[in-house]
């Protein structure tokens, strides 16, 4: 898999200790199946269009906008530019404002991982320093970033010779994990315990990464539908003539008009 271009630059500062980085995610589905919805009495691509759920009419794109729902049918309508003000300066600058223990936030927390790395030679000593000095305290770094005008707490956390930044969710995003499992009242027998270690035993292996079985399955599909289908007569494209007699004769006429301009 080659690496994709970054997709956000900024700088990574710690007070005074300021460096130029590149943000990449660390995990892509583009490899994943993707579907399209099709007509299927002309094979043509179906479009998704916004209408009025009252009206059933097109809505234009000037005519789209945000609104937050106070009440059954009742909207506060919120134009780009108001949601634009509320942006923090955290758009192009990852300043680290706090140190926590790396062991401090449990997974659960842990939304999306990203590659941060140094997007010049100049910045690079910069960067290890931040790195080297969370890996060797063994914490992480708290800030906040702009994602897709959304402000997100993110943590930085020292990996190889690079940075993972993660995402993270905020504290009405998490359900507390007691409401799920304080009816859980089952205690094993003490027979079954060392049965059970001694089958986990037998079953422990090395982790690899798991191939997706359905996303193999849809690709044998598709390879025997390939099979069935006559390939397209592919259209052959011929310059337009008039056209490169136009822009030879204008050319000419060109040549033309400069050296009667230099006879004169």
């Amino acid at each position: 898999m080659a690496a994709v271009k970054p997709y956000w630059k900024g700088y990574l500062k710690l007070s005074l200790v300021t460096c130029p980085v590149a943000l990449s995610p660390a995990t892509s589905d583009t490899e994943k199946i993707r579907f399209h919805t099709m007509n299927r009495a002309t094979g043509n691509r179906v479009a998704s269009l916004y209408v009025d759920s009252v009206t059933g009419k097109e809505v234009n794109t000037e005519d789209q906008v945000k609104g937050y729902e106070r009440g059954e049918g009742d909207y506060i309508m919120l134009e780009e530019e108001e949601l634009d003000a509320v942006a923090l300066e955290s758009v192009r600058t990852i300043e680290i404002d706090i140190f926590t223990p790396r062991d401090s936030i449990e997974w659960i927390w842990l939304e999306k991982p990203h590659y941060l790395v140094p997007n010049d030679k100049v910045g690079e000593d910069a960067f290890a320093v931040i790195r080297d000095a969370m890996r060797s305290e063994n914490v992480v770094g708290i800030s906040r970033l702009v994602f897709g005008q959304r402000e997100r707490a993110v943590m930085l956390e020292p990996r190889g010779e690079g940075i993972v930044l993660w995402t993270l969710r905020y504290g009405d995003e998490v359900r507390p994990e007691e409401e799920y499992f304080s009816n859980i009242k089952a205690k094993p027998e003490g027979g079954l315990a060392p049965l059970m270690k001694q089958l986990i035993k037998q079953q422990t292996k090395k982790w690899v990464p798991i191939t997706d079985p359905i996303q193999d399955r849809m690709l044998e599909l598709i390879a025997e539908k390939k099979k069935t289908l006559k390939p397209k007569a592919k259209r052959r494209i011929t310059p337009a003539k008039d056209n490169v007699v136009d822009i030879m004769s204008a050319l000419r006429d060109s040549l033309e008009r400069e050296k009667r301009g230099k006879a004169r």
